[in-house]
């Protein structure tokens, strides 16, 4: 963390109680920050973890990816809503998983929808989705704040009338949970086991179908994302879905021939507390298995790794990311707070993906058993599909090729 003596900018409350007069949106930090704007999206409350994400677009996908649950989402870009929402780009794939990040912070005010793909303007999706939008916000020193301080539990509101009450909102920030030991997984699992048919998209016609033939890949789903599933059809696997809460037992009776553990929200060693005993007895039955985010940070655990919390995390659509293996440079997609102590890993683990902004592991592979995962996105397309290899290799190492 970056020393910050003498810098008070970051650290006392430019805002006063005073300045909620005439706003309609506010956010509170659990330390008494009073941060005034507009409000846009659902009227109301809601608490969580803020953080900042660096992407200049892709905003609905982001918000709508289960693995930002519990958190508030500031984005860097000063300009949101543009390309208005769709139904097409929606990550959750079941009704649960609808519940991913509570709140949005921007710059500028939403701006009306310019796009032939919009369907719907983006303050209307978020007040759907039940998000509470603050805009009008300075987002430099927000995002400077957390950068240096780490990501704030706060309290976020719309209150059309314009009756904020600062003190209450304080209260409601100091009552929330950390994420720390948060155990989110379960506000976004499903409620059954699903087939996927959906494959890549072909544009301008939307995603195709995938193969009615191919190696059965069975997900562990604690919130997975729509284009991994996509990314696996597309890279020739049938794919089925299940509870996250599955025993090691219930997915071997499915015959799989590849298990993925998914991304989702949390912190890992809280979920782990059910799911470790079952991507342990996957991994010692010699299934080939591919762990993202959520997924890559259990995977570690179950091998006898340590994860720890992050400052500020790694939120946003421009990440580099080293491939060891091949020594190329990835720009990824990541949305994580925790990461996959590296010191920790053990000896049958060979690192196989660095950050390149902090040097944190991004990936490992086992050298005794087929196992691989990755920290970032690799089904995301921030601009380059750098990282949509890794569904290839998975996929293909199933089907023999």
């Amino acid at each position: 963390m970056t020393e910050l003596a003498g810098n008070q900018a970051l650290t006392a409350n430019p805002w006063r109680e005073s300045d909620l007069d005439g706003a309609t949106g506010a956010i509170v930090l659990a330390d008494g920050t009073i941060i005034p704007g507009e409000g846009a999206g659902a009227s109301g409350i809601a608490t969580g973890e803020l953080c900042f994400n660096t992407a200049m677009t892709g905003h609905q996908e982001i918000l709508a990816d289960p693995s930002y649950a519990g958190q508030i989402v500031c984005f860097t870009f000063p300009h949101v809503g543009n390309v208005g929402a769709n139904a097409h780009d929606e990550e959750a794939t079941s009704a649960p998983a609808r519940k991913a990040a509570v709140g949005m912070v921007s710059r500028a005010p939403i701006t009306p929808p310019a796009s032939w793909r919009a369907e719907q303007g983006f303050s209307e999706w978020l007040a759907a989705r039940g998000i509470v939008a603050v805009t009008g916000v300075d987002t430099r020193t927000l995002t400077a704040r957390i950068r240096e301080l780490g990501m704030p539990i706060a309290a976020i509101a719309h209150a059309p009338d314009g009756k904020l009450d600062a003190a209450a909102l304080r209260k409601a920030a100091l009552e929330a949970p950390s994420m720390e030991g948060a155990e989110l997984a379960r506000l976004v699992l499903r409620e059954d086991d699903a087939d996927w048919s959906e494959a890549d998209w072909a544009w301008p016609d939307g995603p195709g179908i995938g193969p009615a033939d191919g190696p059965l890949v069975v997900v562990l789903d604690y919130g997975v994302k729509a284009n991994i599933l996509r990314r696996l059809t597309g890279a020739g696997a049938r794919v089925k879905v299940v509870r996250g809460t599955a025993s090691a037992e219930d997915v071997l009776a499915l015959s799989p021939d590849g298990v993925v553990v998914s991304n989702g929200p949390g912190d890992p060693a809280a979920t782990g507390g059910y799911a470790l005993a079952t991507i342990r007895g996957v991994i010692e039955a010699g299934i080939p298995t591919l762990g993202i985010c959520l997924g890559h940070q259990m995977l570690a655990l179950a091998i006898g790794a340590r994860t720890q919390k992050m400052t500020h995390g790694h939120h946003g659509a421009n990440h580099p990311v080293k491939n060891i293996l091949t020594g190329q440079v990835e720009i990824v997609s990541m949305n994580h707070g925790f990461a996959v102590d590296r010191d920790s890993l053990p000896d049958n683990a060979e690192e196989t993906h660095v950050s390149l902004f902090d040097g944190t592991n991004c990936g490992f592979r086992l050298k005794d058993r087929p196992v691989m995962s990755v920290q970032h996105h690799p089904e995301a397309s921030p601009g380059p599909q750098d990282s949509f290899g890794v569904f290839d290799q998975f996929v293909g190492r199933l089907s023999g090729n």
